[in-house]
């Protein structure tokens, strides 16, 4: 299975047609005969030489200044109205929080998981009213108002993508609110702080390896002393990796998956100390399934707004990352951070409570609009 070939030269130039089933179980099929929990374990020495190889690899994407740039355009500012047909209200484009729901165990819609993962977020940060709060990767702004009107805390939101900014920069001064979330077109290399919460969501599977020192370094020095960090990002499971060239060329170029292994030496050097990791399994693969659903369901919009070659492409990317979530070695990492030991109360009670209020008010306000 040779997902570039499918992809590029059969799919989306639309010499291969699917006469059962679709794109989705397509990729399934591929994923399915060799899942992840099957495969042998890794001998220790060859954990060793992945490691030093990858590091080797990865000094040739470094995700520079310039590059990163150009890299966030090439698929964040794509049109606004391709978005709008499978986001939800809060225009999340990340993995969602999926929590039963009832005691029949019935997983929520996708709106109700974003919620649910803004919530969580939100009791992570242990925000408060009067915190300065950096998003680090704000997207569209989606996140940074609801924290704002969650906990009443200051936000500045930070993005490369122009298209982006203006978006969030609009949603903020409709909902009256632009004293208090303010949107920046600016690499977090050149942030000034200090913030007593920084937020990251999606956005670091831009940095590169090679950056990774300098995001953790900028990242220790823009906390304050007492402050919280937390880093949502998709991660492997299986070791360090290299992104498929398929997704390298069509969707994310100058993107790359870190496997725990390359996060967590880099961020202890840096002097953060992690308080918290989640491992979020499949959280990321009802997510996909969602946005894929709602796809193939405004088909016709999508050509519409660009052309069938695209949408082709747009759903095998979106199966292929499913697969991906559910049967390889894909899954997310949260990993909360502090500076200072004391920062947090000595358990976790503190995230419990706070989330179940956050998602009572996210709930109202879903219902209020």
């Amino acid at each position: 299975f040779d997902p570039v070939r499918i992809g590029r030269r059969w799919l989306m130039d639309g010499a291969l047609v699917i006469e059962q089933g679709d794109v989705m179980q397509l990729a399934e099929l591929a994923r399915g005969g060799k899942p992840y929990e099957d495969k042998k374990p890794v001998d220790a020495s060859r954990i060793i030489q992945r490691l030093k190889r990858a590091a080797t690899t990865s000094l040739r994407r470094a995700n520079h200044r310039r590059a990163a740039h150009a890299n966030v355009a090439h698929h964040y500012d794509l049109d606004d109205r391709l978005y709008d047909l499978f986001l939800d209200p809060w225009r999340q484009y990340s993995c969602a929080y999926w929590v039963p729901d009832g005691d029949d165990g019935a997983t929520p819609d996708l709106p109700s998981a974003q919620r649910a993962k803004i919530a969580h977020i939100a009791a992570k940060l242990d925000l408060r009213a009067g915190h300065r709060l950096l998003d680090i990767g704000c997207g569209w702004g989606g996140l940074a108002i609801a924290l704002h009107k969650l906990t009443g805390a200051d936000v500045t939101g930070i993005t490369l993508s122009t298209e982006q900014r203006a978006y969030a920069e609009q949603w903020a001064a409709r909902e009256g609110i632009s004293d208090h979330v303010r949107f920046r077109l600016i690499d977090y290399r050149d942030v000034i702080g200090p913030f007593d919460r920084i937020v990251s969501v999606g956005m670091f599977e831009h940095v590169g390896v090679p950056d990774y020192p300098a995001f953790f370094l900028q990242c220790q020095k823009l906390l304050a002393r007492d402050g919280v960090m937390l880093l949502h990002t998709i991660g492997r499971i299986g070791g360090p990796g290299t992104t498929d060239a398929f997704t390298r060329k069509y969707i994310f170029p100058g993107g790359y998956i870190p496997a725990l292994s390359e996060v967590i030496p880099v961020s202890e050097a840096a002097r953060l100390i992690a308080t918290d990791i989640e491992i979020l399994r499949l959280h990321y693969a009802y997510t996909l399934r969602a946005w894929y659903d709602a796809c193939v369901q405004q088909r016709d919009r999508i050509e519409s707004v660009y052309d069938a070659r695209f949408y082709r492409m747009w759903i095998f990317y979106l199966a292929g990352a499913t697969a991906a979530f559910e049967q390889g070695g894909m899954v997310n990492f949260q990993i909360q951070y502090v500076r200072d030991r004391r920062a947090l109360p000595l358990t976790r009670d503190y995230m419990l409570r706070a989330e179940q209020r956050y998602r009572a008010m996210l709930d109202t306000l879903a219902r209020q609009t």
